[in-house]
Protein backbone atom coordinates (compact mmCIF):
# COMPACT_ATOMS: atom_id res chain seq x y z
CA UNK A 1 0.00 0.00 0.00
CA UNK A 2 2.59 2.44 0.80
CA UNK A 3 4.51 1.72 -2.07
CA UNK A 4 1.06 2.50 -4.34
CA UNK A 5 0.82 5.43 -2.80
CA UNK A 6 4.01 6.68 -3.95
CA UNK A 7 3.51 5.95 -7.59
CA UNK A 8 0.00 7.65 -7.00
CA UNK A 9 1.88 10.91 -5.94
CA UNK A 10 4.69 10.73 -8.48
CA UNK A 11 1.71 9.90 -11.12
CA UNK A 12 -0.39 12.79 -9.70
CA UNK A 13 2.72 15.01 -9.71
CA UNK A 14 4.22 14.43 -12.85
CA UNK A 15 0.32 15.10 -14.98
CA UNK A 16 0.07 17.99 -12.67
CA UNK A 17 3.78 19.16 -13.50
CA UNK A 18 2.93 18.09 -17.37
CA UNK A 19 -0.25 20.75 -16.84
CA UNK A 20 1.69 23.65 -16.19
CA UNK A 21 3.96 22.81 -19.36
CA UNK A 22 1.17 22.63 -21.30
CA UNK A 23 -0.63 25.53 -20.65
CA UNK A 24 2.15 27.50 -21.72
CA UNK A 25 1.82 26.30 -24.88
CA UNK A 26 -1.84 27.32 -25.09
CA UNK A 27 -3.09 29.45 -27.76
CA UNK A 28 -3.86 32.82 -27.03
CA UNK A 29 -5.14 35.87 -28.96
CA UNK A 30 -7.62 33.66 -31.28
CA UNK A 31 -4.39 31.82 -32.74
CA UNK A 32 -5.31 28.09 -34.62
CA UNK A 33 -3.77 25.23 -31.69
CA UNK A 34 -1.51 22.98 -33.38
CA UNK A 35 -1.97 19.10 -33.69
CA UNK A 36 0.77 18.77 -31.60
CA UNK A 37 -1.07 21.09 -28.83
CA UNK A 38 -4.31 18.81 -29.09
CA UNK A 39 -2.24 15.85 -29.15
CA UNK A 40 -0.61 16.44 -25.55
CA UNK A 41 -3.70 17.68 -24.31
CA UNK A 42 -5.66 14.27 -25.17
CA UNK A 43 -2.81 12.62 -23.19
CA UNK A 44 -2.75 14.88 -20.66
CA UNK A 45 -6.67 14.39 -19.85
CA UNK A 46 -6.27 10.13 -20.25
CA UNK A 47 -3.42 10.71 -17.42
CA UNK A 48 -5.45 13.14 -14.97
CA UNK A 49 -7.80 10.12 -15.72
CA UNK A 50 -5.51 7.38 -14.47
CA UNK A 51 -4.55 9.86 -11.29
CA UNK A 52 -7.38 10.48 -10.09
CA UNK A 53 -8.63 6.29 -10.33
CA UNK A 54 -5.26 5.79 -8.86
CA UNK A 55 -6.30 8.49 -6.07
CA UNK A 56 -9.72 7.09 -5.17
CA UNK A 57 -8.39 3.35 -5.01
CA UNK A 58 -5.64 4.48 -2.50
CA UNK A 59 -7.93 3.88 0.70
CA UNK A 60 -12.15 4.62 1.48
CA UNK A 61 -10.76 6.87 4.51
CA UNK A 62 -11.92 10.73 4.77
CA UNK A 63 -8.98 11.98 3.54
CA UNK A 64 -8.31 10.27 0.60
CA UNK A 65 -11.80 11.12 -0.14
CA UNK A 66 -11.39 14.60 0.22
CA UNK A 67 -8.17 14.40 -1.87
CA UNK A 68 -9.69 13.15 -4.70
CA UNK A 69 -12.38 15.33 -4.86
CA UNK A 70 -9.68 17.74 -4.63
CA UNK A 71 -8.25 16.20 -7.48
CA UNK A 72 -10.97 15.92 -10.11
CA UNK A 73 -11.75 20.07 -8.85
CA UNK A 74 -7.94 21.02 -9.86
CA UNK A 75 -8.46 19.18 -13.38
CA UNK A 76 -11.91 20.22 -14.01
CA UNK A 77 -11.00 23.94 -13.54
CA UNK A 78 -7.46 23.18 -15.63
CA UNK A 79 -9.28 21.70 -18.72
CA UNK A 80 -11.75 24.37 -18.53
CA UNK A 81 -9.06 27.36 -19.01
CA UNK A 82 -7.38 25.45 -21.11
CA UNK A 83 -9.99 24.72 -24.01
CA UNK A 84 -11.82 27.91 -23.42
CA UNK A 85 -8.86 29.64 -24.46
CA UNK A 86 -7.83 27.22 -26.86
CA UNK A 87 -11.30 27.51 -28.86
CA UNK A 88 -11.29 31.23 -27.77
CA UNK A 89 -14.83 30.85 -26.54
CA UNK A 90 -16.32 34.32 -26.08
CA UNK A 91 -16.48 35.61 -22.56
CA UNK A 92 -19.73 36.34 -22.60
CA UNK A 93 -20.76 32.68 -23.40
CA UNK A 94 -18.10 31.02 -20.92
CA UNK A 95 -15.04 32.97 -19.28
CA UNK A 96 -11.86 31.40 -18.45
CA UNK A 97 -11.51 30.43 -14.46
CA UNK A 98 -8.66 33.41 -14.72
CA UNK A 99 -10.71 35.78 -15.81
CA UNK A 100 -13.73 34.53 -13.18
CA UNK A 101 -10.84 35.07 -10.06
CA UNK A 102 -9.46 38.80 -11.41
CA UNK A 103 -13.43 40.04 -11.31
CA UNK A 104 -13.44 38.31 -8.04
CA UNK A 105 -10.59 39.87 -6.79
CA UNK A 106 -11.41 43.79 -8.16
CA UNK A 107 -15.42 43.47 -7.02
CA UNK A 108 -14.85 41.84 -3.58
CA UNK A 109 -16.08 44.57 -1.01
CA UNK A 110 -18.93 44.48 -4.08
CA UNK A 111 -19.07 40.52 -3.24
CA UNK A 112 -18.38 40.76 0.39
CA UNK A 113 -21.83 42.93 0.46
CA UNK A 114 -23.95 40.74 -1.32
CA UNK A 115 -22.77 37.82 0.79
CA UNK A 116 -23.75 39.59 4.37
CA UNK A 117 -27.06 40.71 2.66
CA UNK A 118 -27.99 37.17 1.14
CA UNK A 119 -26.21 34.60 3.28
CA UNK A 120 -25.70 36.04 6.20
CA UNK A 121 -29.26 37.79 6.90
CA UNK A 122 -31.97 36.27 4.22
CA UNK A 123 -30.77 32.53 4.28
CA UNK A 124 -29.31 32.12 7.61
CA UNK A 125 -32.13 33.63 9.71
CA UNK A 126 -34.96 32.09 6.85
CA UNK A 127 -33.22 28.36 7.49
CA UNK A 128 -33.25 29.04 10.78
CA UNK A 129 -37.12 29.88 11.43
CA UNK A 130 -37.82 27.62 8.31
CA UNK A 131 -36.59 24.39 9.95
CA UNK A 132 -37.11 25.20 13.65
CA UNK A 133 -40.85 25.65 12.68
CA UNK A 134 -41.04 22.52 11.15
CA UNK A 135 -39.30 20.78 13.63
CA UNK A 136 -41.59 22.15 16.61
CA UNK A 137 -44.45 21.41 14.08
CA UNK A 138 -43.48 18.01 13.60
CA UNK A 139 -43.39 17.87 17.79
CA UNK A 140 -47.06 18.80 17.73
CA UNK A 141 -48.34 16.54 15.43
CA UNK A 142 -46.53 13.52 17.09
CA UNK A 143 -47.74 14.37 20.71
CA UNK A 144 -51.19 15.55 19.17
CA UNK A 145 -52.46 12.92 16.02
CA UNK A 146 -55.40 14.48 15.52
CA UNK A 147 -53.26 17.69 14.30
CA UNK A 148 -51.74 15.57 11.32
CA UNK A 149 -55.42 15.83 9.30
CA UNK A 150 -55.53 19.50 9.68
CA UNK A 151 -51.91 20.88 9.81
CA UNK A 152 -50.15 18.35 7.55
CA UNK A 153 -52.45 19.10 4.61
CA UNK A 154 -51.71 22.66 4.71
CA UNK A 155 -48.20 22.21 5.24
CA UNK A 156 -47.77 20.20 2.35
CA UNK A 157 -49.99 23.06 0.09
CA UNK A 158 -47.22 24.93 1.51
CA UNK A 159 -44.59 22.90 -0.21
CA UNK A 160 -46.54 23.05 -3.89
CA UNK A 161 -46.38 26.70 -3.88
CA UNK A 162 -44.22 28.12 -7.10
CA UNK A 163 -41.44 30.20 -5.81
CA UNK A 164 -41.77 32.59 -8.80
CA UNK A 165 -45.11 33.18 -7.27
CA UNK A 166 -44.54 33.45 -3.99
CA UNK A 167 -41.13 35.86 -4.20
CA UNK A 168 -43.09 38.86 -5.53
CA UNK A 169 -45.98 38.24 -2.76
CA UNK A 170 -43.11 38.49 -0.25
CA UNK A 171 -41.56 41.86 -1.38
CA UNK A 172 -45.10 43.62 -1.33
CA UNK A 173 -45.45 42.08 2.02
CA UNK A 174 -42.60 42.38 3.60
CA UNK A 175 -40.43 45.24 1.78
CA UNK A 176 -37.37 45.15 -0.74
CA UNK A 177 -34.77 43.98 2.13
CA UNK A 178 -33.87 41.11 3.75
CA UNK A 179 -36.54 40.43 5.01
CA UNK A 180 -39.05 39.32 2.21
CA UNK A 181 -36.18 36.83 1.03
CA UNK A 182 -36.33 35.38 4.57
CA UNK A 183 -39.91 34.74 4.28
CA UNK A 184 -39.58 32.66 1.06
CA UNK A 185 -36.30 30.96 2.62
CA UNK A 186 -38.52 30.19 5.50
CA UNK A 187 -41.46 28.73 3.38
CA UNK A 188 -38.91 26.01 1.21
CA UNK A 189 -37.43 25.18 4.59
CA UNK A 190 -40.45 23.96 6.46
CA UNK A 191 -41.82 20.98 4.91
CA UNK A 192 -38.98 19.47 4.46
CA UNK A 193 -37.81 19.50 8.26
CA UNK A 194 -41.74 18.57 9.32
CA UNK A 195 -41.84 15.77 6.90
CA UNK A 196 -37.98 14.56 7.90
CA UNK A 197 -38.55 14.74 11.79
CA UNK A 198 -41.84 13.04 11.42
CA UNK A 199 -40.38 9.82 9.71
CA UNK A 200 -37.77 10.31 12.39
CA UNK A 201 -39.65 10.38 15.02
CA UNK A 202 -41.03 6.68 13.63
CA UNK A 203 -37.63 5.41 13.33
CA UNK A 204 -37.43 4.52 17.19
CA UNK A 205 -37.92 0.69 17.81
CA UNK A 206 -41.00 -0.71 18.93
CA UNK A 207 -39.34 -2.84 21.65
CA UNK A 208 -37.50 0.35 22.80
CA UNK A 209 -40.75 2.20 23.19
CA UNK A 210 -42.43 -0.63 25.19
CA UNK A 211 -39.39 -0.81 27.53
CA UNK A 212 -39.78 2.96 27.95
CA UNK A 213 -43.35 2.79 28.79
CA UNK A 214 -42.99 -0.30 30.92
CA UNK A 215 -40.65 1.98 32.67
CA UNK A 216 -44.00 4.40 33.24
CA UNK A 217 -41.63 7.37 31.47
CA UNK A 218 -43.42 10.39 30.14
CA UNK A 219 -43.74 11.55 26.61
CA UNK A 220 -41.17 14.48 26.99
CA UNK A 221 -38.66 11.85 28.94
CA UNK A 222 -39.12 9.43 25.89
CA UNK A 223 -38.80 12.06 23.54
CA UNK A 224 -35.41 12.83 24.68
CA UNK A 225 -33.89 10.27 25.82
CA UNK A 226 -35.36 7.75 22.76
CA UNK A 227 -36.92 9.01 20.25
CA UNK A 228 -34.96 12.32 19.13
CA UNK A 229 -31.68 10.73 19.04
CA UNK A 230 -32.99 7.71 16.81
CA UNK A 231 -34.15 10.97 14.68
CA UNK A 232 -31.27 12.70 14.68
CA UNK A 233 -29.86 11.58 10.86
CA UNK A 234 -33.35 12.65 9.31
CA UNK A 235 -33.28 16.00 11.25
CA UNK A 236 -29.74 16.39 9.57
CA UNK A 237 -30.76 15.55 6.35
CA UNK A 238 -33.31 17.95 6.28
CA UNK A 239 -31.10 20.20 7.62
CA UNK A 240 -28.54 19.62 4.83
CA UNK A 241 -31.41 20.10 2.35
CA UNK A 242 -33.13 23.02 3.43
CA UNK A 243 -28.92 24.57 3.57
CA UNK A 244 -29.37 24.29 -0.44
CA UNK A 245 -33.05 25.33 -0.57
CA UNK A 246 -32.60 28.47 1.16
CA UNK A 247 -29.32 29.48 -0.71
CA UNK A 248 -31.78 28.94 -4.14
CA UNK A 249 -34.32 30.54 -2.76
CA UNK A 250 -33.26 33.75 -1.37
CA UNK A 251 -30.97 34.22 -4.55
CA UNK A 252 -33.99 33.68 -6.93
CA UNK A 253 -36.13 35.71 -4.58
CA UNK A 254 -33.73 38.75 -4.74
CA UNK A 255 -34.57 38.58 -8.91
CA UNK A 256 -38.05 39.62 -8.22
CA UNK A 257 -37.14 42.66 -5.94
CA UNK A 258 -33.49 43.78 -4.06
CA UNK A 259 -32.26 46.84 -2.97
CA UNK A 260 -28.99 47.27 -4.01
CA UNK A 261 -27.05 44.21 -2.80
CA UNK A 262 -27.07 40.18 -2.41
CA UNK A 263 -26.49 37.85 -4.63
CA UNK A 264 -29.22 36.97 -6.81
CA UNK A 265 -29.29 41.14 -7.32
CA UNK A 266 -25.59 40.80 -8.55
CA UNK A 267 -26.26 38.25 -10.92
CA UNK A 268 -29.25 39.54 -12.48
CA UNK A 269 -28.01 43.53 -12.76
CA UNK A 270 -24.61 42.16 -13.92
CA UNK A 271 -26.10 39.63 -16.50
CA UNK A 272 -28.15 42.61 -18.31
CA UNK A 273 -24.82 44.17 -18.51
CA UNK A 274 -23.22 41.42 -20.24
CA UNK A 275 -20.28 41.57 -17.47
CA UNK A 276 -20.70 37.39 -17.48
CA UNK A 277 -17.21 37.14 -15.35
CA UNK A 278 -18.45 38.95 -12.34
CA UNK A 279 -22.17 36.85 -13.05
CA UNK A 280 -19.99 34.09 -12.39
CA UNK A 281 -18.29 34.92 -9.29
CA UNK A 282 -21.44 35.32 -7.55
CA UNK A 283 -22.45 32.16 -8.97
CA UNK A 284 -18.92 30.76 -7.70
CA UNK A 285 -19.31 32.55 -4.06
CA UNK A 286 -22.55 30.82 -3.67
CA UNK A 287 -21.73 27.45 -4.70
CA UNK A 288 -18.69 27.73 -2.35
CA UNK A 289 -21.12 28.81 0.56
CA UNK A 290 -23.38 25.94 -0.12
CA UNK A 291 -20.98 23.56 -0.23
CA UNK A 292 -19.26 24.87 3.30
CA UNK A 293 -22.35 24.69 4.67
CA UNK A 294 -23.42 21.26 3.48
CA UNK A 295 -19.37 19.96 4.56
CA UNK A 296 -20.26 21.49 8.29
CA UNK A 297 -23.72 20.26 8.41
CA UNK A 298 -21.93 16.54 7.63
CA UNK A 299 -19.24 17.20 10.61
CA UNK A 300 -21.67 18.02 13.64
CA UNK A 301 -23.61 15.04 12.22
CA UNK A 302 -20.88 12.69 13.28
CA UNK A 303 -20.46 14.24 16.51
CA UNK A 304 -24.22 14.17 17.29
CA UNK A 305 -25.10 11.07 15.89
CA UNK A 306 -21.60 8.99 16.15
CA UNK A 307 -23.52 5.79 17.02
CA UNK A 308 -26.00 5.69 14.38
CA UNK A 309 -25.36 2.70 11.93
CA UNK A 310 -25.49 5.19 8.48
CA UNK A 311 -23.17 7.49 10.28
CA UNK A 312 -20.48 4.81 11.00
CA UNK A 313 -20.57 3.92 7.81
CA UNK A 314 -19.67 6.48 6.24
Amino acid sequence: MKRATQWTVMLVAGCLAGGLVLMQFSPAGGEEASPTFWLATFVLALFAVQSIRRMAALDSGRVYGTLTAALFGVWVIFFWQLLVVAFDVPKVLLPPPSLILQSMSSHGPTLWGDFVQTVLKAVLIGWTLGSGMGFAVAVAIDRLPFLQRGLLPLASLTSTIPLVAVAPIAVMWFGFEWQSKAAVVVLMTFFPMLVSTLAGLKAAGRLERELMHSYAASYGRTLLALRLPAALPFIFGALKINATLALIGAIVAEFFGSPTSGLGFRISTEASRMNMPLVWGAIVVAAVTGSLAYAVLVQLERRAAFWHPSVRET
